[in-house]
Order: structure tokens, then sequence, then C-alpha cells
């Protein structure tokens, strides 16, 4: 029960490799990473963080600064569910959701990392139900490559470890995705699990189009085909297709994954810990998930989601994104046969090297 005494917002402007291309957001040349490090009295620190697609960051960092770190200060961290309904409750007004739950997870995430360290516990273990392994897969920002380009980058990923694969979608000409996915199908076998990502680019008509394009090449799921904020819509296109539909990094309370399962009959939830309220809030997602029979699966930041999903026993998939923050983290990030390990460190099992981020920072 650690009494809040400082708290140090980071910022950093992070380059990235390669020609990174998705359907709606276009190239991606930085990713921002904001670490919220929190002091309690006791002398205990811990380490939280939030990151995004190269927008939007300074503003997280300044609602940090500005509003939420002068209302932490002095706070007790005993009592993680209520800490984070407090931040959420203290800036609702302006902003439920959006750049208030990035700020709010760094935040959150810091408290875990406290809490956890105090119970001398890893985060794996903050239930009694750790998972010895957690399966993972690869998740491409690949819509930029040629079909020979494609297959030629999966089979790299293929002898680094990774068994399941997500590719993205979302090209101009249909036909151009339906020959990616046929192919893809072909090099991993027939077996492997297999996902596909429209970064919801489609209508309806064209996701149902699509989706019973590929039904034969046993899809594990359909990741945001259309407008996150449409569930009707979400809903029409689980209608008409076999495929399982996914969704989740673009919504930002658990009330939003609610809806999500609820109306829009998703059956692959998928939270980030980065902008879903923290760990409190991913857990409460997992929760509505297991209440309704359902796996809960993780997007970006692996390199914590690998030990948040080891804690629970409705864990599905880890995705190991392109937006490489772990390669600025202390712990190694291993994938074998498709398998992460969690932590057992106490905490949260993720710090920083701050001469590797400094060193890389463009801001």
């Amino acid at each position: 029960m650690s009494l809040i005494e400082d708290i140090k917002i980071e910022y950093y402007k992070l380059p990235l490799k390669g020609n990174l291309v998705d359907a709606l957001h276009g190239r991606h040349d930085f990713f921002e990473v904001i670490i919220a490090n929190v002091l309690t009295e006791d002398g205990i620190n811990g380490v939280g963080y939030t990151y995004t697609g190269g927008i939007g960051g300074v503003a997280i960092a300044k609602m940090l600064e500005f509003d939420l770190v002068p209302k932490m200060l002095g706070k007790e961290i005993e009592n993680l569910s209520a800490l984070n309904l407090y931040m959420n409750n203290a800036i609702h007004y302006v902003a439920r959701g959006g750049i208030a739950s990035f700020a709010i997870s760094a935040l959150d995430i810091a408290c875990w990392d406290v809490w956890l360290k105090e119970q001398n516990k890893s985060l794996a273990d903050a239930f009694g139900t750790r998972q010895p392994h957690v399966k993972t897969y690869h998740g491409g920002i690949d819509l930029m490559l040629s079909e020979y380009e494609l297959l030629h980058s999966i089979e790299e990923k293929l002898l680094e470890g990774h068994t399941a694969i997500k590719i993205k979608v979302g090209k101009s000409n249909m036909q151009e995705d339906i020959s990616r996915v046929k192919a893809v199908r072909n090099l991993i076998g027939k077996d492997a699990w297999f996902a596909v990502d429209a970064n919801m680019v489609m209508s309806v008509e064209q996701a149902i189009k699509f989706a019973n394009a590929i039904e034969q090449y046993d899809i594990a799921w359909f990741e945001e085909p259309t407008n996150p904020d449409k569930y009707y819509d979400y809903a029409e296109i689980a209608k008409n297709t076999s495929i399982p539909i996914a969704m989740g990094e673009n919504l930002h309370t658990h009330y939003e994954h609610e809806l999500a399962l609820d109306i829009g009959n998703v059956k692959e939830i998928i939270p980030d810990c980065s902008n879903v309220c923290g760990i409190s809030g991913f857990f409460e997602v997992a929760k509505l998930a297991k209440d309704r029979g359902l796996k809960v699966n993780s997007h970006g930041m692996q390199e914590l989601h690998l030990n948040v999903l080891g804690a629970v026993d409705n864990a599905g998939y880890v995705e190991a994104h392109s937006f490489p923050i772990w390669e600025y983290a202390n712990e190694p990030l291993l994938v074998r046969n498709g398998l992460f390990t969690p932590s057992f460190n106490a905490g949260t099992g993720v710090s920083f090297n701050l001469e590797l981020l400094n060193k890389a920072n463009r801001f």
C-alpha cells in the first residue's frame, strides 16, 4: 500500500524500419512511446507506457503532465480498479476514450508494476492462473509488398519461430487480396493458423463478398473489416460469413468492447493495454469475453501482453506486432514454436533501456 510520491513522464519518437503500409494509415515511418515512471514513498519504481502510430503522442504526454499526474500524486496504490475509475472520472467530460484512454493506460500499467513488486509477484501470477505459455502470431504491416515479397517475409518469420500468421488486406483490387490469401495458405500449409486484417476500409458489401471468397482457405478471423464504431454493420457481416469477425484495437473502453461483443457479434476480441485504460481495462475485457465463452487476444505491445495473457485462463493469441517496442525493453522477447513464455520477474515484466531510447529518439 504505497503512496505515490512522484511521477515523471517521458516522450519518445522512434523510427520504423522498412516500408510499412496498411490500407487505412498508409506508410508508417515513426511510432511514439510515452512512459510514466511512478515512484512511491517506499522507494518502489513502477514503469508504465503507451504508444501510438506516430500521431497524438505529444497530446497524450501533455494530458498526463497537466491533468492526470497532479491528481495522482499522494494516491495510494492498493485498489487498482478504483484508481483506474478515479482517473476516468477525473477527465471524462472532455475525453472519454481516445487520448484519455492512452494517458490512463500508461499510469495504470505503472501502478500495476508497483503493486506487483510490492507483492513480489509476476503479472502472470497475479490471479494464480499462470499459463506456462501463450500462443502468438506474427502480425505484418505488409500491404505494400508484392505477393512474392509477402511470401518471402513470411518465410523469414517462420524461420524465427512463428507458426501463425496474419496479413493485411484492403487493396483497391479485391482479386489481389484473394490471390495473396491463397498464396499464403499454400505456403504455410492447411493446418497453420492464418488470419486477415482490413484496417476497417471495406464497406459491408465488400467485406461480405471478400469473406465469402476466402472462406475456403480456413481463415481464423477477419479483423476490422469496416468502421469499428458501426456495431450493427459488424453484426451484418458476421451473419453472412462463417469466418469469425474480430476487432478491438480501436475500442478504447471496456464498454465499447461489450457493445462489440453483444451488438456486433464479434467472436474474437482484441483489446490493447495501451489504449483500453491499461491492464485494468484489459482484464475487464477478458472477463467480458470469458462470460460469453470466448477467448481474449491482444493487439501490439507483445512484450507486455505475453504477461497479461499469461495471467488469464481464457487466453487466445498475442499479436507479435511490427512496432518494435520490445527492442528498447530490458527483457528479451523470444518466440519458440509459436509460443511466448510469460516472465517470472516481479512486476509487469517490462522496463526500458533508456540509453537505447535516447539514442533512437527523433523528437
